[in-house]
């Protein structure tokens, strides 16, 4: 962005100079120096507006790449805070589960010391092994869309060049 900027700036006073330069020739000094020299002077202006014309161009050439590439990583970042927060929301579903899961085996071994087991208890026990098991199934889908939507660019990328 500096590049352009220091175009920009250098651009500028070159037209600058060049408006001074030709307001600061009295008329009759225009006059005396004659056709060549104002033919030479509009040479140089014309060549100063044609570079100024490729430097806006390149100028916009060059906002326009980085515009593109901002919205890109724009893009980027929305979608792996997308997929972030999916797995925050897997991961504490994940360590809910398992303490429920260590608290039902909790009340099993207690119960199974005690000699006395409660069917509630052996329920509640299964009940909170399945929503682990589920919690973890759901953790690994989430991973693997993480991975298939950093997989799908390359698979497009690479079906684009054939």
């Amino acid at each position: 962005m500096s590049t352009v900027s220091d175009l920009e700036r250098r651009l500028s006073r070159a037209l600058d100079r060049i408006a001074k330069l030709t307001e600061a020739l009295p008329a009759n000094a225009q006059h005396a120096s004659g056709a060549a020299d104002q033919d030479a002077l509009r040479k140089e202006l014309e060549a100063e507006r044609a570079k100024s014309a490729q430097l806006a161009e390149r100028v916009s050439a060059l906002r326009q790449r980085q515009e593109s590439a901002f919205a890109t990583l724009e893009r980027r970042v929305a979608r792996m805070t997308e997929q972030l927060d999916l797995q925050s929301l897997e991961m504490l579903r994940l360590k809910k589960a398992n303490t429920k899961l260590i608290e039902a085996n909790r009340q099993l071994r207690e119960g199974h010391e005690a000699q006395v087991i409660e069917p509630s208890t052996i329920n509640r026990s299964l009940v909170a092994e399945l929503e682990a098991l589920r919690a973890e199934r759901a953790a690994e889908a989430a991973e693997m869309e993480d991975v298939l939507g950093e997989l799908k660019p390359l698979i497009s990328q690479e079906e684009a060049n054939g």
